[in-house]
């Protein structure tokens, strides 16, 4: 009989700490995979901050340095630039890159850096016990705000797509999810081309991933799984808000004629 699947060379063959039906073992699995596919786990370094995203280097197995909370793009930065032979990354959640990290994501994207970013939006701050996030939604109760998030006290949720493709300098922005089968394909899709695109020395990149967080949602995962789609994604819809490289095959090609 044929393998048609089998475990990533790049992730350890390890149990995993996560919460059940929690993203973030999904999003895992596709980073080792387009770096398996890529052929570039030798020289991939990975940057880990603050939160849950801080226990990466437990699973994918690359080299891994862990920032200060939400400097993951100012490490990367030094990385990339220093080693521009390597494939740089940082794997950061909203409580990382949209709250204490937001202006660093905000100019290495605007600079243009060299590296790729895997944002992981859980709408809440999970390690820490449940607080309310950057990207918590409007009247989503957490522990702190009982009642649900007002915007006259609170704002509105950041969206991170949104606000990176208003600068010029991104290659590639694209919001995915991982709640259900055919979502977790096309998530695979854009880590992997975020990856490539940076392999091809074409400039940032950037996929959000929206995820779960059962356990300080207060739901089952498979009740979790269904509210990320019915009420996250109307927030945070899915999709390409930018792909230079798209854009110059259809010119190279005529299609935009």
């Amino acid at each position: 009989m044929q393998t048609t699947k089998s475990h990533p060379k790049s992730l350890f063959p390890v149990s995993t700490h996560y919460c059940a039906g929690c993203g973030h073992g999904i999003a895992h699995r596709l980073i080792a995979e387009a770096l398996d596919e890529l052929g570039v786990q030798d020289r991939t370094i990975g940057v880990a901050p603050v939160g849950c995203a801080v226990l990466m280097y437990n699973y994918i197995d690359v080299d891994t340095i862990e920032a200060a909370h939400g400097r993951a793009p100012a490490t990367a930065t030094g990385l990339k630039r220093v080693r521009p032979d390597c494939i740089v990354f940082t794997y950061q959640g909203d409580g990382d890159l949209a709250a204490i990290g937001t202006a660093e994501i905000i100019h290495a994207a605007n600079r243009g850096e060299h590296f790729t970013t895997i944002f992981l939006n859980n709408a809440i701050y999970g390690m820490t016990g449940g607080q309310m996030a950057p990207t918590t939604l409007v009247d989503q109760k957490t522990e702190t705000t009982p009642y649900g998030r007002k915007p006259s006290n609170e704002g509105f949720p950041i969206k991170a797509c949104e606000m990176l493709a208003t600068l010029d300098a991104p290659y590639y922005i694209e919001r995915v999810s991982v709640a259900t089968p055919a979502k977790i394909r096309r998530a695979k899709k854009a880590i992997f081309k975020a990856f490539n695109y940076q392999v091809e020395e074409r400039g940032f990149t950037f996929v959000e991933v929206i995820s779960t967080c059962p356990t300080n949602w207060g739901m089952s995962p498979p009740d979790a799984m269904k509210w990320s789609v019915e009420h996250m994604e109307k927030v945070f819809p899915l999709g390409v808000f930018r792909d230079k490289g798209a854009e110059k095959d259809r010119t190279e090609t005529g299609a935009d004629k």
